[in-house]
């Protein structure tokens, strides 16, 4: 069971709620679209869920037919009842804002798959936060608004790409797996959104480097329509750039993740 449009509707005259903009809530009503999701996160029998937003339980009610173990999170207390009516004990629900979770406590053992129908404006910090943070989470599918799927996504000569697209490929492959469109919400976005698949791949680099990486990213994209020589002059002389087969005049997004592994290798090693 899946809830339909005309289900939602119901649910949420029967409460007396309207979405909230504040929270970036559009309810997925199409059983279709919230099972191809689950499908798409390659969940089973016995995988460990994540699912972040959880809203009226649509999604959580596809993952939990899956036989996987569920945990859904919702920040909207007003939520909870309705959560707890479609849910009942089918899954773990936790009454938590994503930004404030106690992660470590949450996810306690490794190999979790983290699954999500994401509000946009918390979207992209979600996902470099878990990259970042979180190693208990192995894999991700998460739909976001297409914009933000495409920079997460990207690589080199893709015109969304940048330090976004940098920052997501030091830690995971990341594919856009299918579209969805503004039609099967409620409210309808103005926007289509992408389905994401990330998977972490561990590149096992140097804390040093890694930290240098990021901020030399951050730099020279802040500032991407500059060379590299002028955007990054004061931190990063020229014949560094050189050494790491970068040409001085490249701009950023030029520029794939290991000519920037390289770049941050040998400057922390010329600091040193």
């Amino acid at each position: 069971m899946t809830l339909s449009i005309t289900d939602v509707r119901r649910i949420l005259s029967e409460a007396g709620i309207s979405p909230k903009k504040s929270l970036g809530q559009n309810f997925v009503t199409d059983p279709n679209t919230v099972r191809r999701i689950a499908r798409l996160s390659g969940i089973k029998e016995g995988s460990q869920v994540l699912e972040i937003g959880a809203g009226l339980g649509s999604l959580t009610l596809a993952l939990v037919e899956t036989g996987a173990d569920v945990t859904a999170i919702e920040t909207d207390r007003s939520l909870m009842p309705i959560l707890h009516s479609t849910v009942g004990e089918q899954a773990t629900i936790l009454n938590v804002d994503v930004r404030d979770l106690s992660w470590n406590d949450v996810l306690t053992t490794p190999g979790w798959h983290l699954v999500a129908n994401l509000p946009y404006n918390i979207a992209t910090t979600v996902v470099l936060t878990v990259l970042d943070e979180v190693p208990a989470v192995t894999q991700l599918l998460v739909m976001v608004q297409q914009e933000a799927g495409e920079r997460l996504a990207a690589t080199v000569g893709d015109a969304a790409y940048g330090a976004v697209s940098v920052r997501v490929a030091l830690r995971a492959e990341a594919t856009i797996v299918g579209h969805v469109s503004p039609s099967v919400f409620y409210p309808k976005p103005r926007v289509n959104s992408a389905l994401v698949a990330i998977e972490r791949i561990d590149k096992n680099l140097e804390d040093h480097v890694e930290k240098e990486l990021i901020e030399l990213v951050r730099i020279a994209f802040n500032q991407r329509r500059k060379m590299l020589r002028k955007s990054l002059k004061g931190r990063v002389d020229e014949a560094v750039l050189e050494s790491a087969k970068i040409a001085p005049t490249s701009r950023p997004e030029e520029i794939e993740l290991d000519r920037w592994i390289d770049l941050a290798r040998k400057s922390t090693n010329i600091e040193s």
